[in-house]
């Protein structure tokens, strides 16, 4: 006999309904531990920090602008403003993350936003069969691969560092 698994926390529904909107197969899963940066996620998940699809909301040129990147990178705003043509990008405020994606900094899913963002996908998550990504909490993930992440999120693909 199998334990029916607790519900999700509300805004990872609303992330679960969307992933299945758009025909996504991996399902949100919510961890014992924290996977709000992506060293926690990745000890948490067993893989490698290089899979986990960070969710990082900056501002351009007035408007929200959502990257994914690797965990193991740090995305370099001043060279994709000039990838982008935007006169600059600045991290967003925890007001403006939310404000933006109804989610918090740590927990911030591709999807379920409630508008669509502008989202730019790391080139370098495509030298990886399985990425996980951040499921609407800092305690829930799901799995993705590369080609679903940008298929799923409209994504420019982009190297996102200098």
């Amino acid at each position: 006999m199998t334990t029916p698994s607790p519900p999700l926390p509300a805004r990872s529904v609303v992330v679960a309904r969307a992933l299945a909107d758009a025909g996504v197969r991996g399902e949100v899963v919510e961890l014992p531990d924290s996977a709000r940066t992506a060293a926690e996620a990745a000890a948490a998940l067993g893989c490698l920090v290089d899979q986990i699809a960070n969710s990082l909301v900056f501002w351009a040129d007035g408007r929200p602008l959502l990257v994914m990147t690797s965990g193991r990178h740090r995305v370099d705003t001043v060279a994709l403003a000039r990838r982008l043509g935007r006169a600059s990008i600045d991290r967003a405020t925890p007001e403006q993350v939310r404000a933006a994606t109804g989610q918090a900094i740590g927990g911030v899913a591709p999807v379920g936003h409630p508008a669509p963002l502008e989202t730019v996908v790391d080139e370098s998550l495509a030298e990886h069969g399985q990425i996980w990504a951040a499921g609407g909490t800092p305690h829930t993930v799901f799995p993705t691969t590369f080609d679903e992440l940008v298929r799923v999120t409209g994504g420019a693909v982009h190297t996102v560092t200098s």
